[in-house]
């Protein structure tokens, strides 16, 4: 079982040591450091990023991370990175069914499966969309992103995140992020995994501003948890995998990489259970826009319009009076692509599926299906309670492009536009 320990804010530092005396006092890099370790300095921002903005984390560890082969490229499978060039992307409403993992082996490595992408790797703006369809752990195998931190949604399947850090375990209604650049590995707590991640390009992910809220709601500090020192002194055949501008490479390794004795410093994996979020929402009339569901946001230059937002839409009170409750017909700027962790979606009762997605570019009209509006606006408008549900939503400043796998896959819905087509007129003018 993984330890755990509380964040008590984004900027703030942390430090963690699985031996005592492993961490040093005063200084970040003596010139001899305790237990014979290693001092490494692992940076996700700029040196000179201002105070508020760096994350960086300093490793004391068994060997350098120098200790490594020469890498080879290798196969990307069905991992694709921005730009997204491979097929045109239409502007149509889309929604895929959920996707089977495979029969054939596969980790959570093998097993990701690019969606959509926006902006650029090289860019460092946009992000990617995968899925990842796993029944194989990793144990000698290990991942670094070099290109964007990673979010992950499990769906389906728990899993075991082994980091530098330490360890993390999450599941269903739980995220994790990964930052860019770490080393790690996923061991399946079931016998199959499935889920989704946003793969970040631009600005590390923080919390989004309260504005007019106030000093509590959404998601609170204090709820994140990031791991304890836990380091493995394995020697033997290893492999590292990096994804390095798009393209995947391997190297060889003679220990694990996740030798990490002791760490201090605030560019650390995290944990969140999505049941602690501080929904706020209507109590008089109209559907809110559904920015006040903001988990985590990744800003752009632009103040106001992220480069990726995570919104859920999770079990709460409906109570809005003279008001259609479900989210209104609309056309926005903002690109959406959501998915279904468990339940039923209050705007889609048909078609959208547990491990299933949808994607409505920007500009392009969405909203409820035909029978959801004729049950919404003929309701009894009770206070009423949403239960068992959680969706989410990856909302981006950039189109969404989706990939030729995603525009070819069997799953992808061909007449999902149909669920609008029993909208009749009702015009009496």
């Amino acid at each position: 079982m993984s330890e755990l320990q509380y964040l008590t804010g984004f900027g703030n530092e942390f430090e963690s040591e699985a031996l005592i005396g492993a961490l040093p006092k005063g200084r970040f890099s003596p010139q001899r450091v305790a237990h014979g370790l290693y001092a490494e300095q692992f940076n996700t921002t700029a040196f000179t990023a201002p105070r508020a903005d760096n994350r960086r984390t300093w490793f004391y560890r068994i060997r350098p991370s120098v200790l490594q082969g020469r890498y080879r490229p290798m196969d990307n499978g069905l991992t694709r990175s921005a730009p997204n060039t491979e097929i045109a992307t239409p502007p149509d409403m889309l929604r895929w069914s959920p996707f089977a993992i495979p029969t054939q082996a596969q980790d959570f490595v093998t097993g990701l499966t690019t969606i959509a992408t926006n902006g650029s790797v090289a860019g460092q703006s946009g992000i990617a969309i995968h899925l990842y369809l796993a029944n194989q752990s990793m144990q000698d195998r290990f991942y670094l992103n070099a290109d964007g931190e990673m979010l992950l949604v499990p769906q389906q399947g728990a899993l075991r995140l082994h980091t530098e850090c330490g360890i993390l375990e999450v599941k269903a209604g739980e995220i994790a992020v990964i930052p860019r650049g770490m080393k790690w590995r996923v061991v399946l707590l079931d016998n199959t995994a499935r889920g989704y991640v946003c793969e970040n390009y631009g600005h590390p992910l923080v919390l989004p501003e309260r504005g007019p809220v106030g000093a509590n709601g959404y998601a609170n500090d204090r709820d994140f948890q990031t791991p304890v020192a836990a380091f493995e002194d394995r020697e033997g055949s290893f492999e590292l995998v990096t994804k390095f501008m798009g393209q995947n490479y391997a190297c060889e390794l003679k220990h694990s990489p996740l030798d990490v004795v002791a760490w201090t410093g605030n560019s650390v994996p995290y944990k969140y259970d999505l049941t602690r979020f501080n929904v706020m929402n209507t109590v008089s009339y109209d559907h809110p826009d559904p920015s006040i569901f903001t988990v985590l946001t990744s800003p752009s230059g632009q103040v106001g319009v992220a480069n990726a937002d995570f919104v859920i839409f999770p079990p709460r009170w409906m109570v809005a009076e003279e008001t259609f409750r479900p989210p209104w017909y609309h056309r926005n700027f903002m690109s959406e692509f959501m998915g279904l962790i468990y339940g039923i979606y209050d705007a889609k009762e048909k078609g959208f599926e547990a491990g299933g997605a949808s994607l409505h570019n920007s500009f392009s009209p969405h909203g409820p299906e035909a029978a959801v509006f004729e049950k919404a606006s003929h309701a009894e408008l009770k206070p009423q309670r949403y239960e068992n549900t959680l969706a989410f939503m990856f909302e981006s400043r950039y189109v969404i492009q989706p990939t030729r796998f995603a525009l070819e896959a069997p799953e992808l819905q061909n007449d999902y536009i149909e669920c609008w087509s029993g909208l009749n007129k009702h015009f009496k003018g």
